[in-house]
């Protein structure tokens, strides 16, 4: 589907709850159905990739409930050895999630499986988790031998490790504790700055025992030990608003005149709240409002307003793993400011749904913008407040990330802007309703 985008022309006002942060939910699922009891999740995100991880779990026998609006989730859980073999193959979807943290679970199962997923999945790498789950002892193949799903899994005892990962993923490291969990000995994962750490957060309120350290040299190194048993949380495990999906409606209210918004319930993990340092290194009124801790989770309400001083800045280094996500839209907010903005150390947008970094330059070139691609980041030249009227047609290459960057580019821009998306309903994949909650806040 093709939807045509055009500018607010007026302020956005109000206030809004964006859905479950999808890292989380993902990982409640996967968690919850390896405990022992109910787990009972509120706040669940609806969207295609975590449906997708509950089918995989479903196909195994594990019973999950959902209630109409799919936002409440009860997952009967049937403990660390209780899963069993699919009949078919498990198919994850668009899930990169889904399939590499079910890999490291997979490798330790008493039966062979298979993992699968759409086009963009089947081009993705794998081997990033394929490596240390050999080093464990895992059988894990590639069905076409070219480093990418489908996955070919034979389950066998594996044993610990201590991992030096060249990428700071939390998908690697999810992938690595997670077949940690039925290992001999610890597991240690070190990784060149700490990523997003949802998993040892979950794992630690179900009961394993988890040590993570910062090394001198920056470097973060987490161990979990062997023998665990996960117990299921007595309370409702609530998952916040997903930062990567407010991320869009911070930046159109930084980029659109006038605008004054409040993101309610909202996840400010540490690990995962770059988006907010680097809008204030650039000078953006942001505050934070209610801070609390919602179970094991950071939460605030974030109050954003609009902003005609945003200047450029350089964004790399340990800051990138807190942000990776949300950089295609810092990419368009940085097209609104003074000056150059670099981006360095994010060669790993090249291998998420889309070339990220390839798909914003040549879309920010066709609204008229200065950008260009380098090897492991882009170069933004700011065209400063009040962005021009453009048209174009945008190719999403069906990557919801991107999409809904544009989404924000074409309401930010002059009265006469219009932006068509192609296969614009790929925001499916994260935010089935994003189109509907822009529209709603214009003033």
């Amino acid at each position: 589907m093709n939807k045509t985008i055009h500018a607010a022309g007026h302020p956005l006002k109000g206030s809004l709850q964006v859905p479950g942060d999808k890292s989380i939910s993902h990982r409640a699922v996967m968690l919850g159905a390896l405990s022992e009891g109910d787990t009972h999740v509120t706040g669940f995100l609806n969207g295609a990739d975590c449906l997708s991880t509950i089918s995989c779990f479903r196909r195994m026998g594990v019973s999950i409930e959902l209630d109409q609006h799919e936002t409440e989730v009860v997952i009967h859980g049937r403990g660390l050895r209780g899963l069993q073999k699919p009949e078919e193959i498990l198919d994850c979807g668009n899930s990169g999630t889904t399939t590499r943290l079910l890999a490291g679970i997979l490798s330790a199962q008493h039966f062979d499986s298979m993992l699968t997923g759409d086009e963009s999945i089947q081009k993705r790498p794998m081997k990033r988790i394929m490596t240390p789950l050999h080093e464990m002892g895992a059988e894990i193949s590639s069905l076409h031998a070219n480093d990418c799903a489908p996955l070919v899994i034979h389950g066998q005892s594996l044993h610990g490790i201590r991992y030096a990962s060249p990428v700071a993923s939390a998908q690697v490291k999810s992938s690595i504790l997670f077949a940690g969990l039925y290992a001999q000995g610890e597991t240690t994962v070190l990784e060149p700055t700490l990523s997003r750490d949802h998993s040892e957060r979950m794992l630690r309120a179900l009961g394993a025992q988890l040590d993570t350290r910062i090394l001198p040299d920056g470097r973060a190194e987490i161990t979990l030990l062997p023998g665990a048993t996960l117990t299921a949380l007595q309370e409702p495990l609530e998952v916040p608003g997903d930062i990567s999906s407010a991320a869009y409606f911070i930046s159109a209210a930084l980029l659109i005149p006038g605008s004054d918004i409040l993101i309610r319930n909202v996840g400010i993990n540490p690990t995962r709240a770059g988006i907010l340092d680097a809008y204030r290194a650039m000078g953006a009124d942001i505050t934070l409002e209610n801070q609390r801790l919602a179970g094991f989770e950071d939460v605030a309400d974030i109050r954003v307003r609009y902003s005609d001083t945003l200047h450029g800045t350089e964004i790399s280094g340990a800051m990138i793993p807190r942000l990776i996500d949300e950089l295609p839209v810092i990419a368009a907010v940085a097209a609104g400011a003074e000056g150059r903005t670099i981006f360095r150390d994010a060669q790993e947008l090249k291998v998420k749904e889309s070339n990220r970094i390839a798909v914003m330059v040549e879309g920010l070139r066709a609204l008229g913008m200065r950008a260009e691609e380098t090897e492991d980041g882009m170069i933004i030249e700011g065209q400063g407040p009040q962005l021009p009227s453009y048209a174009a047609r945008i190719d999403t290459r069906k990557d919801h990330r991107i999409a809904m960057t544009f989404a924000v580019l074409a309401m930010a821009g002059g009265r006469e802007s219009a932006i068509e998306l192609i296969d614009a309903d790929c925001i499916q994949i994260s935010y089935p309703t994003f189109y509907n909650d822009l529209y709603r806040l214009i003033g």
